[in-house]
């Protein structure tokens, strides 16, 4: 029975994600990243569950409503994705790599047993803020009511707004109640394996897709697994403060501040530095690009309140450097346009909050 369970929770972080990034299939190169597909698929479904559960929320209602809305959600997006995948397969071409080097190989090799370290040693973590953000994703599975208890006794309390803007311990207990696997099980040992891999994902697609891709001497084959090894020696020596990113990524990645900081921020950047590549080479930027990026800021809203107000920070900067460096001005107007949803949740946090 758990090895059934755990085979689930895999479909529901991996397999499902997966499928649905084939809504992105156009937003770069037309060519299957297995890795840019789970990423991507994962920030549209995390923005469609911060749509969904928090006016749930807000109205004091159940979690079952949360659960029955977002599996619809799933269905409807694995639907789509399914349409766009056959629509679009003609046209994808498999990505034909030279043979490795030896040195390439022993790279991969050692950046994968450091990888393996990190989500081995996860477990031994401890941290004072699970006893808030773990409790409320138990409370919730539990007595289906969202942030109307007080974490650390259990009494009923009125609604918290303030958390109840960013949902992500929810998001940890419909995981929880899809499997049946204990809440605290899944927060503290299931999810960070798929959250630090997911960290390590993004940065993949950084380095693979924005500072060793093209030509050149500096751009080996060998770059990308010595640039994620280096990143994966820094993360095991990076707890050095208790603040540090390092440290929210590894004893606290099932909090949603950890994903804003360890993965999100990061995508965004992939994002933009994959926006202004293309501005730079003339290519035509997709409707798909724009929704994904309003899903990654969409997402920030769900992860942490502060993100709301970093993401539109990181964007808005970014935006205008391109448009003024480009002289690209109606660049301006889809980025409001991908800023509108944390715009919003900034709005209410000021207002309910």
């Amino acid at each position: 029975m758990i090895a059934v369970r755990l085979l689930w929770l895999a479909v529901l972080l991996v397999a499902i994600p997966a499928w649905v990034g084939n809504c992105f299939l156009n937003v770069d190169k037309p060519c299957r990243n297995p890795v840019f597909l789970w990423i991507s698929g994962q920030m549209l479904l995390w923005a469609g569950f911060q749509v969904i559960c928090v006016p749930v929320i807000l109205l004091e209602g159940r979690m079952w409503m949360v659960t029955v809305a977002y599996c619809g959600y799933i269905l409807v997006l694995l639907a789509a994705a399914t349409v766009r995948y056959f629509r679009q397969s003609r046209t994808l071409r498999a990505v034909r790599e030279a043979k490795p080097e030896k040195a390439e190989i022993i790279l991969w090799v050692l950046a994968g047993v450091l990888l393996l370290v990190q989500l081995a040693v996860l477990m031994v973590y401890g941290d004072g803020d699970d006893a808030y953000y773990v409790a409320i994703s138990a409370a919730a599975e539990e007595s289906g009511r969202m942030y109307q208890k007080i974490p650390y006794t259990g009494m009923h309390t009125e609604l918290d707004v303030r958390h109840g803007l960013a949902p992500f311990p929810i998001w940890i207990a419909w995981l929880a109640q899809m499997t049946g696997i204990t809440t605290v099980i899944v927060a503290k040992t299931l999810v960070p394996v798929a959250l630090i891999s997911m960290t390590y994902g993004v940065f993949y697609l950084l380095g693979s897709r924005v500072l060793f891709a093209g030509e050149g001497a500096y751009r080996k084959k060998w770059a990308l697994p010595a640039f994620l090894l280096c990143t994966e020696v820094l993360v095991l020596f990076g707890d050095y403060s208790y603040y540090t990113v390092e440290n929210f990524m590894i004893a606290r990645s099932r909090q949603g501040k950890a994903a804003l900081g360890s993965i999100l921020i990061p995508m965004i950047f992939f994002l933009l530095l994959t926006l202004l590549r293309k501005i730079q080479e003339e290519q035509k930027i997709t409707v798909g690009f724009w929704v994904l990026l309003g899903s990654v800021m969409t997402a920030c809203c769900l992860a942490s309140t502060m993100g709301a107000l970093l993401a539109c920070m990181l964007v808005g900067t970014a935006g205008l450097c391109g448009a003024v460096s480009y002289r690209k001005w109606k660049l301006i107007l889809p980025l409001i346009g991908c800023c509108i949803p944390c715009i919003v949740y900034a709005g209410m946090y000021l207002l309910l909050g």
